[in-house]
């Protein structure tokens, strides 16, 4: 037989087992029994605007209305609902299913399958749950699990996560762990490792640590302050990686450095500017402005509109230098096109076009095609035809050859 209690506002009672509802008036002070104190109630607890349970709370359904203190943990079967107000619980809370209009904030640990907050949600401890919505801003300094987060504003996880859904529209921060699929208005930022298949953001994104994922878009720049392994990465602006990097392709609007090597399965295209530190080795190579590496593979093609820089050299199927593009470093290919007032140091090819005033140290060919006004500082060796045009100048002539040098 279920026994209702009322407690009127303005008020203090103590209680400990309510067999049946709660129902509490405004600014109402509950104290439980027991060490720590507790009030374990059989049905549904209700309270209004201002009302404090100095003690552990138990209960089939939570329902509030205002601003209500918790001082203790909420344990619930089924829902907390909190209208109009701010819920504050010092302890943890355990619920099935948590509705807030305004403000949550939780001091321990929040369990439950479905968090609804309407402004800001503020979690101390760890945070496991289903599904978590929040108007305003999230902030945790626990881990986090759960299968979706989506959030109007922002977002600070100061530890690691479990996720497969984020979805923020402002920035959002964590602390590394596994995020499937990540979806950022603003910025991302990851300060540890992290594991994910995707990461689609609109401004900027910062990872660390040896992260490894799928793909990545990025409106504005990506960095990254160690390694990366990934699928597909697509940057509108500039994209940094401090390590090494190993992926199937990038697309770069401006800029990407990376301190380490670079190993693609795909292509890479690029606006400006490449710069690596260790080896750069790719299917295929388009890049507008200039290349540096320590050395620079392609399975198929390199074509690049300015300079080519490397230690050792650049090899691939075919190479292309731009109007007035340089290289450092000996060019190996099948083919390679020297466009008009680019200037080279040696290239070993099957077939060799200089284009007009274009400069070369020494060139070693199957078939040689020079134009007008081109410079040859060293030595021209062919196996089967040289083809020359008007005013070329070579500082040795060159040299019909049963075999080219290695």
């Amino acid at each position: 037989m279920s026994h209702n209690v009322e407690v009127p506002s303005n008020s203090v009672q103590t209680l400990a087992i309510v067999n049946g509802d709660l129902d509490v008036g405004r600014h109402v002070t509950i104290k439980g029994e027991g060490t720590p104190p507790k009030v374990v109630v059989s049905g549904v607890v209700r309270c209004g605007h201002q009302s404090v349970f100095q003690c552990n709370l138990s209960a089939e359904s939570f329902e509030g209305e205002g601003d209500i203190g918790i001082e203790g943990d909420l344990e619930v079967q089924d829902h907390v609902e909190a209208e109009d107000g701010h819920l504050v619980v010092n302890g943890s809370l355990n619920a099935k299913r948590v509705d807030v209009e305004r403000s949550l904030a939780v001091g321990k640990n929040l369990v439950a399958e479905e968090v609804d907050v309407g402004g800001q949600l503020e979690v101390k401890g760890n945070t496991k749950a289903q599904e978590i919505e929040v108007g305003g801003r999230f902030t945790a300094n626990g881990e986090v699990e759960a299968k979706a987060i989506d959030v109007g504003g922002s977002l600070i996880i100061q530890s690691k996560v479990k996720v497969e859904e984020v979805d923020v529209g402002g920035s959002a921060e964590i602390a590394g762990g596994h995020a499937s699929e990540v979806d950022v208005g603003g910025s991302f930022k990851s300060s540890d490792s992290l594991e994910f298949n995707s990461i689609d953001v609109g401004g900027t994104v910062r990872l660390a640590g040896k992260s490894v994922g799928g793909d990545i878009d990025v409106g504005g720049t990506c960095t990254v302050e160690g390694d990366l392994q990934f699928g597909e990465i697509e940057v509108g602006g500039v994209a940094e990686i401090s390590g090494s990097a190993k992926g199937m392709s990038l697309d770069i609007g401006g800029v990407i450095r990376v301190g380490g090597s670079l190993q693609l399965s795909g292509g890479l295209e690029v606006g400006g500017r490449v710069e690596v530190g260790g080896e750069l080795a790719s299917h295929d190579i388009d890049v507008g402005g200039s290349v540096r590496a320590k050395g620079i593979t392609a399975t198929t093609k390199v074509d690049v509109g300015g300079s080519i820089t490397t230690t050792t050299s650049v090899s691939a199927y075919s190479v292309r230098i731009g109007r007035r593009g340089e290289v450092v470093g000996s060019i190996r290919a099948d083919e390679v096109e020297i466009g008009e007032r680019a200037r080279v140091e040696d290239v070993y090819a099957k077939r060799i076009i200089m284009e007009e005033k274009a400069q070369a140290r020494n060139l070693y060919g199957e078939s040689i095609s020079i134009e007008s006004d081109c410079s040859i500082s060293g030595e021209v060796q062919y196996t089967q035809n040289l083809r020359t045009e008007r005013n070329v100048f070579f500082a040795k002539t060159p040299a019909k050859v049963g075999k080219l040098p290695q």
